[in-house]
């Protein structure tokens, strides 16, 4: 297993191979019985080829990819299948257009659906098969890694253990641990990786270096500072090295391509969709008989309050200005249905018609919670630099109960790293949301409480030399009083 895991990356390499080249000859051999000249050599067959090879590499980059290792099988298959059937729809259409000529097709014609269905089936097994056969090479590989947890409380043990346990092949907790333990050095020396959550900046500096030192794995939580040096980038000033934080902003230019794209995606989506809200429309008034749209006051830019608009999804009599609940009575059941598939927000397309949102941004809040929020986290008011949008990294990457901090921080993630493609990745890999519903828009509800230990193993000595010197972070640890264990 040693000399495995030596060559773990290329294991991976040569899978992820596998798996695209399976993909790759089955969709030409099954094409193939079809047009035969597809599998000799002719331009046609040469573009054909490139073009499922652009696309099927491009659009693994955009949703993550066979990421064995690092996520779960079924995301991965979500991810992949996504990938692929992109990929499949697109190069079939392409060999349509090819084959549209004076020998073969005068005129268009989208010949063989059956087969690109065949594809498609083939397609998902295939990659079925290699996430949890991949999977199952890595973590045979690699053993789980033996990590400590390091916070400042037990409500921060509660916000950080359920999201590691989800990982039980990854990461092994043999100690959970508050950052003024007498024994945090060995426990550390002991471990494989270390997570720092919640741990104050100046502890979390010094426990950071000591974990490089000692070649630790480091996980620690964003705090603002960390979203400003996110954005930065290395500047030689003379001979001094230094990091460079400008101001982020949208040119002239991106404003103008954001809200052209604005503009024109919303127009063919109220188009294109119509129909589908239509029927939400009578689904909604046959239940109840009540409006069909909710309105809210929500604050974009600059703080500017406009209504946004959404297909009603609970009872209008008794509701309130608070967040969703798991099991909350107010729901519908036609809107059970919308706020799991998001169908619910597609009314919000006429809000960025209109200007008052776009495609992507951080999402508009109530505005009772951002009084809330920002009376918490002063910082909340930085995601009003942008305009609110229909999707946007937090809600690619977060549920509906990911806490306002971490969401606070995914937004201003997407607002420092602006661009043109950024937006169109987002929109591409807003499609995994519907994949993912059911914990993607899950309510806010109560998990079991988890509380500090150690393991009993024998911890060995931590490496002095490793250890900050006297007077210094070190001694602070051990004087900052340890918190009440009421918190």
């Amino acid at each position: 297993m040693k000399i495995l895991r030596k060559f773990q990356k290329t294991i991976v390499l040569l899978l992820k191979l596998c798996l695209f080249t399976s993909l790759f000859a089955t969709f030409f051999l099954v094409f193939g019985s079809q047009y035969p000249w597809l599998l000799h050599r002719s331009r046609t067959a040469a573009i054909t080829m490139l073009t499922f090879a652009v696309f099927g590499f491009a659009l693994m980059g955009v949703y993550g990819g066979y990421s064995i290792g690092v996520n779960k099988s079924k995301p991965i298959i979500q991810s992949m299948t996504i990938s692929a059937w992109i990929t499949d729809v697109l190069t079939h259409l392409e060999l349509c257009i090819m084959n549209t000529n004076a020998a073969n097709n005068p005129t268009f014609q989208y010949e063989r659906p059956d087969l690109l269905l065949l594809i498609m089936l083939v397609h998902l097994i295939l990659i079925v098969f290699f996430a949890y056969f991949g999977n199952y090479v890595y973590f045979t590989i690699n053993s789980p890694e033996k990590c400590c947890v390091v916070t400042s409380s037990k409500i921060a043990v509660n916000n950080i253990l359920p999201k590691i346990s989800k990982y039980k092949k990854q990461y092994k907790i043999t100690d959970v641990v508050l950052y003024t333990d007498d024994k945090l050095f060995d426990i550390i020396a002991r471990s494989d990786t270390v997570f720092l959550y919640d741990v104050p900046i100046t502890t979390r500096t010094m426990l950071i270096e000591y974990c490089y030192a000692t070649n630790k794995n480091i996980y620690y939580n964003f705090e603002m500072c960390d979203v400003v040096s996110l954005r930065g980038k290395t500047s030689i000033l003379d001979d001094k090295p230094l990091i460079y934080s400008p101001v982020k902003s949208l040119t002239a230019e991106q404003q103008i391509a954001k809200r052209t794209m604005d503009l024109v995606t919303s127009a063919l989506g109220l188009l294109l969709l119509s129909p589908l809200m239509l029927c939400c429309a009578i689904a909604i008034k046959a239940e109840d008989h009540g409006k069909v749209f909710f309105k809210q006051k929500r604050a974009t830019k600059d703080g500017k309050i406009f209504e946004v608009y959404k297909f009603r999804t609970m009872r209008e009599e008794g509701s309130v200005n608070r967040s969703v609940t798991s099991d909350d009575d107010r729901i519908t059941k036609v809107g059970k249905i919308l706020r799991k598939f998001r169908i619910d927000e597609l009314p919000q397309l006429i809000n960025i018609f209109k200007g008052e949102m776009s495609l992507v941004g951080p999402r508009p809040e109530m505005i009772e919670n951002v009084d809330e929020y920002t009376q918490e986290l002063p910082e909340f008011s930085y995601r009003l630099r942008v305009k609110a949008g229909l999707t946007g990294f937090a809600q690619v990457a977060g549920k509906y109960n990911t806490s306002p901090k971490d969401k606070l921080v995914m937004d201003l993630m997407y607002i420092d790293h602006y661009s043109f493609l950024s937006d169109i990745k987002l929109i591409l890999q807003t499609l995994t949301v519907f994949l993912k519903a059911s914990d993607s828009t899950e309510a806010f509800k109560q998990s079991e409480e988890s509380d500090f230990f150690t393991s009993e193993e024998e911890s060995p000595k931590a490496d002095e030399s490793a250890l900050p010197a006297e007077g210094s972070a070190k001694d602070d640890v051990s004087a900052v009083q340890e918190p009440d264990e009421q918190e």
